[in-house]
């Protein structure tokens, strides 16, 4: 009777964990635990109720990881600097990466820049993409050119 209880103290330290730290790390575990204190309920030997946490741990942690993230973290909205990313802005000093220069203004701020192309020099004035970050530089592809 003493795995029952082990097995259920187990349950509830795994689901405060996760309770806790909200990582979807010991959810799985927990499930496992569970259908290891229902074996030792109904006096199935150790090595039975050890199986079962290890096979219905790794077949949640396999087969519902994939689902449960995607529906977790589906919904949340980019923060900081990786919003940036797909925005626009306009080329306030030209960029040359060849001389190691650049400026695009976006969201009304000042974004030190480089093209994603080596060989291109943006002008000031062209609308740009951000294309992805490097440290506190933006990297951006021309969208267009100013006319003139």
């Amino acid at each position: 009777m003493y795995e029952v209880v082990f097995w259920t103290v187990l349950v509830i330290l795994l689901i405060a964990v996760e309770v806790l730290t909200m990582g979807l790390t010991t959810i799985w575990f927990a499930a496992g635990a569970l259908a290891a204190a229902i074996a030792a309920a109904c006096r199935a030997p150790l090595f039975i109720q050890i199986a079962l946490f290890l096979i219905v741990s790794v077949a949640a942690l396999v087969f519902t990881r994939p689902l449960a993230v995607r529906y977790f973290n589906g919904e949340r909205t980019k923060t900081n600097v990786s919003s940036l990313v797909g925005q626009k802005g306009i080329v306030t000093g030209e960029i040359d990466n060849l001389k190691g220069i650049g400026q695009v203004t976006l969201n009304g701020m000042q974004w030190t820049a480089r093209a994603a192309q080596k060989d291109l020099v943006i002008p000031e004035g062209s609308v740009v993409t951000v294309r992805s970050i490097e440290g506190v530089k933006l990297i951006v592809d021309a969208e267009s050119l100013p006319q003139g």
